[in-house]
């Protein structure tokens, strides 16, 4: 290491400029007077001595006021470092009573230039999904991501995809990469979100023209995923034409993503299977009060799958009646039911 990074490490340790030319002298010096270590260091012979004193409470030096003249010597690089570690190792347990802990707060965005990369991106993306994934692909981009797709699924992710420009002849397999399928004559913008926090938007001829001076926009926001999945499921989804549906899944089963518990509620109660829900969430007029009920599933309201239900686009509500009441449910962030649901368990009559 050269002098000036040495120079650049003490500063970040908390050294004046004066009291890094004082100590490196102090260093080459090994022992000195004040006097001597002020002529090679450049600062006064006073301000040499009141360094030292700084520099001796920190475990640097040790100062020799019991000779005439006062000397003042360097303890050895092992010892300063022990002493730095020393401190660090006592700061550990009071760093940690004061800390909170929390999930770091993203809000990053990157312009993507080339096809190749979104598809990358794309990819990246699929394979990081935990919960629900939206996303709206050209036809014949389809089969480049049909793996990650696979893969989603397998993990238990919901998948709402969207195929577009395909005309009412032209078959597209959605059985395997879908939890919904739908199909789109008109093209319109690539739009991926993965659980609703992270994705990317992408012109149409970015993908359908290899020429294309267009950006695609990569996203890792709280707030922004929520208004893109919003805009594909009121704006887009609802235009195009159901294609294939998942099958109902084997209950019991426990859901966080409420958008896929309501979808899973719609196949049971549309293949007359009556199902039973277990909620946990909080009141939404009082989001600290805990709230657990358990019901039967009387009506659901969702456009996830035909026929549509909700009374506007992305309305996913279960109606739950127990002993006492009927209840309105809705996930993370409802504003017009009862309850806001956090977890629930989905179970058969």
């Amino acid at each position: 290491m050269d002098d000036t990074s040495l120079e650049e490490l003490l500063e970040r340790l908390g050294f004046s400029a004066k009291e890094v030319d004082t100590y490196l002298a102090i260093l080459q010096l090994g022992e000195a007077k004040a006097s001597t270590i002020a002529d090679e260091s450049g600062v006064s012979k006073r301000y040499v001595y009141s360094i030292a004193d700084r520099l001796s409470d920190r475990g640097f030096v040790e100062v020799n006021d019991h000779v005439v003249p006062t000397t003042i010597r360097a303890h050895p690089p092992e010892h300063v470092v022990n002493v730095l570690a020393d401190n660090l190792e006592q700061m550990q347990p009071a760093l940690e009573s004061h800390f909170s802990e929390s999930s770091p707060q993203t809000d990053q965005f990157e312009v993507v230039k080339s096809r190749v990369t979104v598809l990358k991106r794309i990819g990246t993306l699929l394979g990081q999904a935990k919960t629900e994934i939206t996303l709206s692909v050209p036809h014949d981009i389809l089969d480049e991501v049909k793996d990650d797709l696979r893969g989603a699924l397998e993990r238990d992710v919901l998948v709402l995809l969207l195929v577009t420009r395909v005309s009412e002849d032209m078959e597209v397999d959605f059985e395997g990469v879908a939890s919904v399928g739908r199909a789109w004559a008109q093209p319109m913008p690539t739009m991926l979100t993965i659980d609703q926090t992270t994705g990317l938007v992408v012109p149409d001829e970015m993908l359908s023209r290899s020429n294309s001076s267009n950006r695609a926009i990569v996203f890792e926001q709280e707030q922004l995923g929520p208004v893109i999945v919003g805009s594909y499921l009121g704006n887009y989804f609802p235009m195009a034409t159901e294609r294939y549906v998942t099958e109902p899944t084997v209950l019991p089963k426990t859901y966080r993503n409420f958008r896929h518990t309501v979808l899973q509620a719609a196949l049971h109660l549309r293949a007359d299977r009556p199902i039973r829900a277990r909620i946990t969430g909080s009141d939404r007029l009082d989001n600290n009060a805990p709230t657990e009920i358990e019901g039967d599933i009387v009506d659901v309201r969702q456009s996830l799958i035909e026929p549509q239900t909700s009374s506007f686009p992305v309305e996913n509500t279960l109606f739950i009646e127990t002993a006492d009441d009927t209840y309105s449910v809705g996930g993370e962030g409802a504003f017009i039911e009862d309850i806001e649901a956090t977890t629930v368990e989905l179970s058969a009559e």
